[in-house]
């Protein structure tokens, strides 16, 4: 147990740290609010007027986040790939080769489907 005390003391710190930013932050901030500070904030250009109830989004946008994850957790299996690739030898070689041609292949079929582009 004493070899995840480390572990277990700095998530300690790092909750505790995250809960006094958050309860202090109210009392310790500037409160001059006006209407910019209240306005939707999209990547510094004006924003556009939504709906009361919310809008749709379209459906551009679920796409672009599957693909992320997609593409994200390819990276997942090529850490623990990467540290134990001694061991592996020519079998995990290989195994990786296929799964990366696998995801490449996703890729193009994306890429050719104009998945990627942002119109």
């Amino acid at each position: 147990m004493e070899l995840y005390a480390p572990i277990l003391v700095l998530a300690v710190l790092a909750a505790g740290f995250a809960i006094f930013s958050v309860t202090i932050a109210p009392f310790t901030g500037p409160r001059r609010w006006n209407r910019a500070k209240l306005d939707a904030y999209e990547c510094g250009i004006e924003p556009t007027p939504q709906p009361v109830g919310g809008g749709r989004f379209p459906l551009k946008y679920m796409i672009t986040a599957m693909l992320f994850i997609v593409f994200d957790i390819e990276i997942i299996f090529l850490y623990p790939w990467a540290v134990a690739f001694d061991q592996l030898g020519m079998f995990g070689l290989v195994e990786m080769v296929l799964f990366i041609v696998t995801v490449l292949v996703a890729y193009a079929y994306v890429w050719r489907r104009k998945g990627l582009d942002w119109d």
